[in-house]
């Protein structure tokens, strides 16, 4: 049995975990772990014996045991919270310098389950209580609800304003998470803010690109195109601008990560798998406003604008020095929200859609032309 496909995932996970699977009516399947931190593991538009689009991190998983650091599972739909780094970051402790040395995953969402709480064919929903502490000692008690559901062609041409090509077949689901101040005391900047912050990791691609649409304009007018340089300034061959995307080397060879700002983000990025022919959009409710909100930055120094960070993230996966190892290697498509200024009570929404699709590569082009704004050909 191919190691691509669904079945011998859902194999490997059912013999450290319960899985629960959401299926839709065309054989679509949706793999969630409640146990680990309600992780969507991967999906699969063609029943299970079809191909897998989360990447697994396979020794990981079978050795069976827990990382203080990280668990790093994999999954293609992992709840974190944001900031990372910086004066308000919650993976250093204070006065910690910021390098890999001293990263490490809060608890709070790095171990222990999301209890499911309903759950049908199609979603499931699940909680969690946690706190966390951030780099200036400030502590938030949270509560989180997060569900996970599947969607049909019609919800996810609604959703993308386009119809589902002929031939195409798709998978596709969304995570609603919900962050809520479950202390006594507000949540204000002074101290710090959290962000929801969803991360899907993807099996690299050879000669395949992660495509980031943004909005066009001066740089005096909405700031810069992109953030670059979040572990050193990525070559120029790896990370291409044109006027109104860049595309991002995700071959899961080079560390390096990008962002976009609220300015510039269009609420949708993307990848492109010339050699398995599929295309993946990422999706998520960016508000309207989010041009005037405060984002949190995890920019990996003290930074000078601590609320001025990305909507949209993507991560290529590579030896941080050489032979130090690498996490993956896999890439990494990421959505934030705004931050969480939140009263006891309150609660901030954050929705992250993914979507796969694979068929004829002409129903392809005008996917990624309609909602990436790009056409395959200037991928490859």
């Amino acid at each position: 049995m191919s190691e691509d496909t669904y079945a011998n995932d859902l194999a490997l996970i059912r013999r450290q975990a319960e899985p629960v699977e959401l299926l839709g009516p065309d054989d679509q399947r949706v793999l969630v772990v409640p146990a680990w931190q309600g992780r969507v593991m991967t999906s699969t538009p063609a029943g299970k014996a079809g191909p897998s689009f989360g990447w697994l991190n396979r020794p990981f998983i079978a050795a069976g045991h827990e990382d203080s650091v990280f668990n790093n599972f994999g999954g293609e739909d992992r709840f974190w919270l944001g900031p990372e780094a910086g004066q308000f970051g919650l993976w250093f402790r204070q006065d910690e310098p910021f390098d890999m040395d001293h990263w490490r995953t809060p608890e709070g969402f790095n171990s222990g389950p999301f209890e499911p709480t309903e759950q049908d064919q199609a979603s499931v929903a699940m909680a969690r209580r946690l706190a966390v502490s951030n780099y200036s000692g400030t502590t938030f008690d949270c509560g989180v609800e997060r569900t996970v559901r599947l969607l049909g062609p019609g919800q996810a041409a609604e959703l993308l304003g386009t119809e589902v090509p002929d031939g195409a077949r798709m998978v596709a689901f969304e995570s609603e998470n919900v962050l809520a101040n479950v202390g006594d005391a507000p949540w204000a900047s002074d101290g710090g803010l959290l962000s929801l912050w969803i991360l899907g990791q993807f099996k690299p691609l050879p000669r395949g690109k992660v495509i980031v649409p943004f909005r066009p304009g001066s740089e005096a007018d909405l700031g810069p195109r992109a953030t670059t340089n979040y572990f050193g300034e990525i070559p120029g061959d790896r990370c291409r601008f044109a006027e109104q995307h860049v595309l991002f080397a995700c071959d899961g060879k080079h560390r390096g990560k990008i962002g976009i700002s609220p300015r510039r983000s269009r609420g949708v990025i993307g990848s492109y798998d010339p050699d398995g022919g599929a295309l993946t959009i990422v999706q998520f409710n960016q508000p309207l406003t989010a041009s005037e909100l405060p984002y949190v930055n995890s920019l990996w120094e003290v930074q000078a604008r601590p609320f001025a960070g990305d909507a949209i993230n993507s991560y290529n996966d590579g030896e941080p020095t050489p032979g130090a190892g690498q996490l993956g290697p896999f890439y990494e498509i990421e959505t934030s929200s705004p931050a969480a200024v939140l009263k006891p009570g309150e609660s901030l929404t954050h929705v992250h859609r993914t979507f796969h699709f694979t068929g004829d590569p002409e129903g392809l082009n005008l996917l990624a032309r309609t909602t990436l704004g790009i056409t395959l050909d200037a991928v490859t």
